[in-house]
């Protein structure tokens, strides 16, 4: 029963002795019946007891047989827990409650003073937390730091470890599931309308693609990476994820091939030995979710110009690896698939071509999510996400969001080294200054945030040979760039480190197209000239930022030779179709049926082939869910086309 109704009974029994004008509170009387009471009231939390005095008073009160109340009172000293009067069996007291919850405090000063020795009461192990995580915030945090031991022993930790848990409990890498699907975004700019209008039409253009016509009765599982079409096969399970172990609250999984799928693997393997596309597309008739098969065809058709069936493939291998989840894994930090695995690879590809296929469509919110999902899925960044996440929020205008990723995302080397981020944080800046809701305001500039000006200078300073390159590729002609670009800071195109300038060219590459806009021109302009008026002043900053730029890249090798320029492109690479064939059967040619006929000029196309290239309708027409109908339509459209004629 709770402190606070015991004292509502006792002012009730209190009140009603008075009206008697003959009732005790040292009176004993025996005890007939106990007085009605609620059984809910034992309910109450024991904890609310008032414990402020050492000493208690216990109080129980009895009705007598004529009607009189008699109230026991008696001294309780916690220390003995001894009663002065007759102890009889009653509903736990206020005494009682006193006593547990001074053993409780008891137990847990003990237990705070055996792990914080010689730390004041003052100081809660909350604080404690919370100056660790931010030690190289302020001066403060070291000061008390020397002033309790405890604390720089709780410091004394892996470095890796300490970077990793970071990692995954930064919740900046939060992947949002309703935004990776590219048609809740396509929904969000053009209107649910349309999108159904546009998902129907192509939805009966697809209808006659179909063999047997009710194979896409079937109901496709539902999956946040990719919307299935209803002409894909059914998922058939050869693929499955596995829980390797939890370490730090983190689970690490990694994809795992049935015995069926290992020996369509081996098939592939041998195909792709001798280049044989023939043997790939047929082990995707008896396997349609062979993941590496359907990958050799999403790069066969990105080649011959068939973009969209390109984008397509690519989607049923993050469907299939998605259907293989394990339970567990859920697209966030706390989940990794690291690369080192050989199964694990597929899902990287996969997801960063699509992240650049919904670019491509102009679903930038939807590929800033996956470009986060795959920033979060390994903390070693084997793709390069980083080198392309400030890209894709610039393109989706989540510019708060980018300097919060600045600020709380943790890396080997300072993020803003990297000339991507560095130049972008002062994009960002120039836009988040020009929003009125987000104007800066003199609060802001007191905590020590530079405007974008100061941003660019330091970008500027930092990798001068950025704007030379950015001119060229802009292009940015007008005159008044040339006295800029002659300056000797500006004169250079390499800054003397292989891995500062495989960056440079990946950053230009991928963002040049986000300096087109005319504001952005003449925001770097101004910079530039406000860079060379200061060095004609202070011409020993150059030297200043030369030796910054060298020791953070201070390796004479290329350490991201394994990230292609080429990738971060937005040009499409074709192939003429005569060295398409060397692609499909390994330089033999395509061979050609016997039983062809020779004069087939008169023969009709279907719609869906025309003006299309011959070798990609070849290769599309092996596929098990293709059909571009029977020959006796073709016979049927033969007489209609001689009327016409």
């Amino acid at each position: 029963m709770s402190g606070r109704l015991m004292k509502k009974v006792l002012k009730e029994q209190e009140a009603a002795l008075l009206q008697l004008n003959g009732g005790d509170d040292d009176s004993e009387s025996p005890v007939s019946s106990p007085p009605t009471r609620n059984p809910f009231d034992l309910l109450e939390d024991e904890d609310e007891v008032d414990d402020r005095d050492t000493t208690t008073i216990d109080r129980r009160y009895s009705q007598q047989a004529d009607g009189e109340i008699a109230i026991e009172t008696s001294v309780c000293d916690i220390g003995s827990n001894k009663h002065s009067s007759t102890e009889k069996p009653a509903l736990p007291t206020v005494s009682t409650l006193d006593v547990k919850s001074k053993k409780k405090k008891k137990n847990k000063k003990k237990i705070k003073e055996d792990l914080f020795p010689n730390i004041e009461d003052d100081v809660k192990p909350s604080d404690l937390m919370l100056e660790n995580l931010t030690l190289g915030a302020s001066s403060s945090g070291h000061q008390r730091m020397a002033q309790y031991p405890a604390k720089q022993k709780l410091v004394n930790i892996d470095t890796d470890e300490v970077m990793l848990k970071k990692h995954c409990e930064s919740s900046i890498l939060q992947v949002e599931p309703k935004l990776l699907s590219a048609e809740n975004e396509l929904k969000r700019i053009f209107g649910s309308k349309v999108v159904k209008s546009y998902e129907k039409s192509q939805s009966s253009g697809h209808s006659r693609l179909i063999r047997g016509g009710r194979r896409g009765s079937h109901n496709l599982k539902k999956t946040i990476l990719v919307s299935p079409s209803q002409h894909w096969p059914r998922w058939d399970g050869s693929l499955a994820m596995e829980l390797l172990e939890t370490k730090n609250g983190v689970n690490y999984f990694k994809y795992v091939h049935s015995s069926s799928y290992a020996q369509a693997q081996r098939a592939f393997e041998s195909a792709k030995a001798m280049h044989d596309l023939n043997g790939i597309a047929s082990i995707l008739l008896n396997h349609p979710y062979h993941i590496d098969s359907l990958i050799t065809l999403a790069d066969y058709f990105k080649l011959s110009g068939e973009h969209e069936m390109s984008a397509d493939a690519t989607a049923k291998c993050l469907y299939a690896l998605e259907c293989a989840w394990h339970p567990l894994f859920t697209p966030s930090h706390k989940c990794q698939l690291k690369y080192i695995h050989d199964t694990n690879r597929p899902l990287f590809s996969s997801l960063f071509t699509h992240m650049k296929n919904m670019d491509r469509r102009g679903c930038h919110r939807s590929a800033l999510e996956i470009c986060k999902l795959l920033l979060s899925l390994d903390s070693d960044d084997p793709m390069g996400a980083i080198f392309c996440i400030d890209y894709y929020s610039l393109r989706a205008e989540e510019y708060a969001w980018l300097e919060q990723f600045a600020e709380e995302y943790s890396c080997d080397n300072s993020l803003w080294l990297f000339p991507n981020i560095s130049y972008s944080l002062a994009v960002c800046r120039f836009y988040l200054e020009r929003d009125e809701q987000v104007l800066i305001n003199k609060k802001e500039k007191d905590t020590g945030k530079a405007d974008s000006v100061d941003l660019m200078k330091q970008a500027l300073m930092l990798h001068p040979s950025v704007l030379r390159k950015l001119v060229a590729k802009v292009p940015l002609k007008d005159r008044m760039w040339n006295n800029v670009v002659k300056h000797s800071l500006f004169r250079g195109e390499e800054s003397g480190s292989p891995s500062l300038d495989h960056l440079i060219a990946i950053y230009v590459e991928r963002s040049y197209i986000i300096w087109r806009l005319p504001d952005l021109h003449k925001f770097l302009y101004e910079s530039a000239v406000l860079v060379i008026e200061n060095l004609e002043k202070h011409a020993s900053d150059v030297k200043d930022w030369d030796c910054v730029r060298k020791e953070a890249f201070s390796s004479d090798k290329n350490e991201y030779s394994h990230l292609l320029v080429s990738d971060f492109s937005d040009s499409m690479p074709t192939v003429p179709p005569e060295n398409l064939q060397e692609f499909m059967v390994g330089g033999g040619g395509v061979e050609h049926h016997q039983h062809m006929p020779e004069n087939n000029n008169n023969m009709p196309m279907p719609r869906d082939v025309s003006n299309r290239n011959a070798l990609a309708v070849l290769f599309e027409s092996m596929l098990p869910w293709i059909n571009y109908g029977s020959r006796e339509e073709e016979e049927d459209d033969l007489p209609d086309q001689a009327n016409q004629d």
